[in-house]
């Protein structure tokens, strides 16, 4: 079920009626309305996927109850291991089987040896690789002594299964949101009314923004031999758009989402290419990703607190590993490669943490060495982002290459300048509301005023929803 989707106006309302009817004493009642409509949520897609989460689920919920209740080292570390296995055994058979498979014969074939190729064209379970995360970040808090592994086994099930945050994140931490479904919630008006906010900024950004983005980026990367460097270039700016407003989107309608149910989520995205360097954009891009990397792969890694060379290592090891996280494909791990060539310099000079404050935040515009830092750090994305669309890496290749092809005299594509003038919309909207959670807390100015850009931002959407498009975060 899409968030942008008629299927979805229909089912939120519903289950947030239901909801707060059972009321805020009844916790537990809440928490099985929000399992059930939850596995209804997401077995509109495939209903023979949910077995896979009931049985992470279950898995969990024991094994870090066993963590929990055994003193000795060695059990605690074999029931760990049993959540590592089950889990990473599950995301690895169906997101990687048949790469492996592919590449595995391929390796051979450049020894002369053909061998016959057995792939199992896998059907990719939707949001596996972040409910499999959220699952296992929970397991390795109760190993560490971070949070204590709960009795309620509702409210477990209840936080892997929620709905808003389910498919595409942000990948919630146990000890942020298990104690709120052990909690008992009550409706809070003025939350609840920046929830409703936030998911009309986060439509806003999915259906004005990333999919009126769509067709132009699909038309040029597809047909990239037909197209001159300008239109290549364009394209590449376009797909920065469209993948920002398509996921940051989806991640303000989540927590928008929740925030009508009465629950707080770690925001995912900080206005990212309005960083000055790399290291604050990946502060700023994806941030429940960035963060699970960084205290399940890089500290236990070393971090910072080691050698240059093995600093490097350990740079490269997470963002490669995050690369090869987003999907099965070599696009994927160069990608990742690329970014951690833009952090690497960064870290070895001490500068991957000379821009934590937002950027000119006591001026109405950045000054001449922001701007061109941040202008500089949005082409290294835009550039990495190449490789992040296209189909294989010799596509990438060539498409680059056809970037820079300055004697090409073929004919631009012709993009309509509205889905321009959006965009410039949306940079605009986004910078000067940048202190704020998002673009629609508006909270200093006239009752009218903002029921007028509420009524306007409607107007908009519905314009351009005349068709539903997946969020591109779905197939990772």
């Amino acid at each position: 079920m899409l968030f942008n989707s008629i299927e979805f106006a229909i089912f939120l309302p519903i289950v947030l009626s239901i909801y707060w009817l059972i009321g805020s004493k009844k916790c537990q009642l809440q928490n099985t309305w929000l399992i059930i409509t939850s596995y209804i949520f997401y077995g509109w897609w495939d209903y023979r996927f949910l077995s896979l989460i009931v049985f992470s689920s279950f898995i969990d919920f024991i094994v870090a109850k066993a963590i929990n209740s055994n003193d000795k080292l060695n059990i605690k570390k074999t029931f760990l291991a049993i959540s590592f296995i089950t889990n990473l055994g599950l995301l690895g058979f169906f997101k990687y089987y048949d790469f492996f498979v592919e590449n595995f014969v391929q390796a051979f074939t450049l020894f002369g040896k053909n061998l016959d190729s057995h792939n199992l064209n896998i059907i990719l379970p939707v949001g596996i690789s972040f409910y499999t995360f959220q699952t296992l970040s929970y397991t390795i808090d109760v190993y560490k002594g971070k949070i204590k592994a709960t009795n309620n086994p509702l409210a477990f099930a209840a936080f892997v299964s929620f709905f808003p945050q389910l498919v595409a994140g942000p990948i919630e931490r146990a000890t942020s949101l298990v104690p709120q479904f052990t909690h008992s919630r009550k409706f809070h008006y003025p939350f609840a009314q920046d929830g409703m906010r936030q998911i009309l900024w986060g439509l806003f950004k999915k259906i004005v923004i990333a999919d009126n983005c769509a067709p132009y980026v699909n038309e040029i990367f597809e047909n990239y031999d037909q197209y001159p460097p300008e239109t290549l270039f364009l394209g590449a700016i376009l797909f920065t758009f469209q993948i920002y407003g398509d996921f940051s989107g989806y991640s303000d309608i989540a927590i928008g989402c929740a925030k009508l149910f009465g629950f707080k989520l770690m925001t995912n995205f900080k206005l990212p290419y309005f960083s000055r360097d790399i290291a604050e954009f990946w502060r700023r891009w994806h941030i429940s990703l960035s963060s699970w990397f960084k205290d399940y792969l890089y500290i236990p890694l070393g971090g910072s607190r080691v050698g240059p060379f093995r600093k490097i290592f350990n740079v490269f090891a997470i963002f490669i590993v995050s690369g090869f996280w987003h999907g099965a494909n070599w696009t994927f791990i160069v990608w990742g490669a690329i970014n951690a060539l833009y952090f690497v310099p960064l870290m070895l000079f001490n500068l991957n943490r000379s821009n934590i404050a937002v950027v000119a935040k006591n001026s109405h515009l950045p000054n001449l060495k922001e701007t061109s830092q941040i202008i500089l750090t949005f082409m290294l994305c835009a550039f990495a982002w190449i490789f992040f669309r296209a189909e294989n890496v010799s596509h990438a290749l060539f498409y680059i290459s056809a970037i820079f092809d300055v004697y090409s005299e073929k004919e631009s594509l012709y993009i309509n300048s509205i889905h321009i003038y959006l965009i410039a919309f949306l940079i605009f909207s986004e910078w000067t509301t940048r202190t704020k959670e998002h673009a629609l807390k508006l909270e200093n100015k006239s009752k009218l005023f903002r029921w007028l850009i509420y009524l306007g931002f409607i107007w908009v959407i519905l314009y351009f929803s005349d068709k539903e498009q997946n969020f591109i975060y779905f197939q990772f």
